[in-house]
């Protein structure tokens, strides 16, 4: 009920928000402006662009209208009419035939009238407290050759408390901004002007990156998983006999021709790479389950709106795997991935989750039958390791059901991470085999899963839900060592040389004490030890910690055995 309640009331504001426009700039076009997950937007075609001064002038209006306390009515007419009342409003025509309907909703409040399915609440005197939160540009219909719109994003609440908590909130994401945090600490930066979408791992971010690459291969490998690499292209034949080619075109790279007679394609997906390699022999039911792990990298053409820093690119490493199964393996294998996910994701300080089992879509291949045994033994899987779950009908993908888990971090944003997807599909399409224990040919079943998603999307999580304060396992440096006066440096580097089994870094330059510190500070160094005269002559060293300030004087093998443990533990402080 509340979510309904809110759609309703940010939909209302939405259109208060257009209303607010039209009488300040009546020459602008109106687009569409529906309610969204947190607040609203609305999208204009004006040629000039809208500058904070126009917000300020926008929001007074809107609150003028709030005042009127204006009725809002719903009203039905019919196509003819309605073409009448949206003469002035091309794209409002637009949409207005592409409904089937005869007679279509208007919702109307005062002088102002928009087509519009609702709901919307009684007038506009009961939106109390909003807020216009910012203006991008957009493309009409999201199609990059039409009309680039204006959209004004807002947020509103029945509660003054709600509003400010909600702009509490909009500022502390902003604080942790991925885009803002990863150039600023120097771990990565992107390059718009020599290929949009594609990620620079600077030394710090690799440090980071190699570390979680390091730590997916060790618990992999334990967990019966081999580890296989992949090329990066392939003949176009091999994505036309996945399915690719036809349900994933609009995502793929353009062919390349090589040779003057061959196409090549950057591949989208690891999947088909692995179907070859499980073809390269003959094998045996004794050889199931097999587990082949990679972090590969793929290339998608995602369209240039919707890239966004790490989290939205056209190259990217994903940390997938697929098992080959006999059908009685399936839920045995799905239980075990769902115990690998809570691992990884609990190591890097995600507890709280979503889960969504995503069923079949209305574009599908395979027979019913196999897409319900599939979703069976993902759902049986859920039931027994006790996990909450939702169905999300129709949002499987085109070969196979899945599950889809959504993380939760510190700010309680959720993020799309982890995926298992079972495939009958393409091992039909490869006719791969394996031999029974009666001597008979038979068709393993496949399952596509990922933990992490993608190594520049995870990153980008990590980076937000950390604030880039990267916890000492996952940190770039982990203690930095800072001598008070230039008479300290030869002690430093000794104590340096001496924590040689940790990322440990040094700062000699000639700058005074409270700069170095500073520094380390706003670089998010997890631990600093200060060095001058009585550390020297004493042999304690005093030591520091990020945000915290001075924790004590402790000896080098103390500070050894501090870090250690807490790198052995994988402690998270966000």
């Amino acid at each position: 009920m509340e979510k309904d309640f809110y759609k309703k009331y940010w939909h209302t504001t939405s259109h208060i928000l257009a209303q607010a426009v039209k009488r300040l700039f009546p020459e602008v076009k109106l687009g569409t402006g529906p309610a969204i997950e947190n607040g609203f937007y609305y999208d204009f075609y004006r040629e000039k662009p809208f500058t904070p001064e126009d917000l300020k002038a926008i929001e007074k209006e809107m609150k003028k209208i709030i005042k009127e306390n204006l009725k809002i009515e719903r009203i039905e007419e019919t196509k003819e009419k309605a073409k009448e009342i949206l003469k002035e409003e091309p794209f409002k025509l637009e949409i207005l035939e592409e409904i089937p309907d005869e007679k279509v909703s208007f919702y109307k409040q005062g002088e102002f009238i928009d087509l519009c399915e609702g709901p919307h609440l009684n007038s506009t005197g009961e939106v109390k407290h909003f807020k216009l939160l910012s203006v991008a540009s957009s493309y009409w219909r999201g199609d990059e050759n039409r009309e680039s719109m204006q959209r004004i994003y807002g947020i509103s609440y029945p509660e003054k408390e709600e509003l400010e908590n909600y702009l509490k909130f909009i500022e502390e994401a902003k604080e942790r901004d991925h885009r803002v945090l990863g150039p600023a600490l120097d771990l990565f930066s992107i390059h718009p002007e020599f290929g949009s979408g594609l990620i620079y791992w600077h030394p710090k971010g690799s440090i980071i990156r190699k570390i979680i690459e390091d730590f997916w291969k060790e618990v992999h490998l334990k967990n019966g998983y081999e580890i296989v690499y992949t090329p990066h292209i392939a003949d176009v034949s091999l994505w036309e006999k996945s399915g690719h080619l036809s349900f994933y075109k609009e995502y793929m790279f353009p062919q390349m021709e090589v040779d003057n007679e061959r196409k090549f394609q950057l591949k989208p997906m690891n999947c088909p790479f692995h179907i070859l390699i499980y073809k390269s022999k003959l094998r045996s039911y004794r050889d199931l389950p097999i587990r082949w792990a990679e972090l590969g990298t793929v290339y998608r053409y995602e369209k240039q709106g919707v890239l966004h820093g790490l989290l939205r690119v056209r190259g990217f490493t994903q940390d997938d795997a697929h098992i080959f199964c006999t059908p009685s393996q399936i839920e045995d294998e799905i239980m075990k991935i769902i115990e690998l996910v809570s691992f990884f994701l609990g190591s890097f300080g995600f507890k709280d989750y979503k889960v969504f089992l995503s069923t079949r879509p209305e574009n599908f291949v395979g027979t019913p039958e196999n897409w319900e045994k599939a979703t069976n033994a993902l759902e049986n899987a859920l039931k027994k390791k006790n996990m909450d779950y939702e169905i999300d009908p129709g949002e499987g993908v085109f070969y196979g059901p899945k599950i889809d888990i959504k993380i939760k971090d510190c700010l309680g944003r959720e993020w799309q991470c982890s995926t298992i997807q079972v495939d009958f599909n393409i091992p039909e399409k490869f006719e791969i085999k394996y031999i029974d224990r009666d001597g008979n040919f038979k068709t393993p079943i496949l399952i596509h899963r990922a933990i992490l998603g993608s190594l520049e999307r995870f990153f980008g999580i990590l980076i937000e839900h950390y604030k880039g304060n990267f916890p000492l396992w996952l940190a770039p440096e982990q203690i930095r060592i800072l001598p008070i006066a230039e008479r300290h440096n030869e002690f430093s580097e000794k104590i340096k040389s001496a924590l040689s089994e940790f990322r440990t870094g040094i700062d000699l330059r000639n700058e005074k004490i409270n700069r170095k510190i500073r520094d380390a500070e706003s670089e998010k160094v997890p631990y600093m030890i200060i060095i001058g005269d009585r550390e020297v002559e004493s042999n304690k060293l005093a030591l520091r910690q990020h945000s915290k300030g001075m924790i004590g004087n402790f000896s080098l093998e103390e500070i050894k055995n501090l870090l250690k443990e807490k790198i052995e533990k994988k402690e998270i402080e966000v």
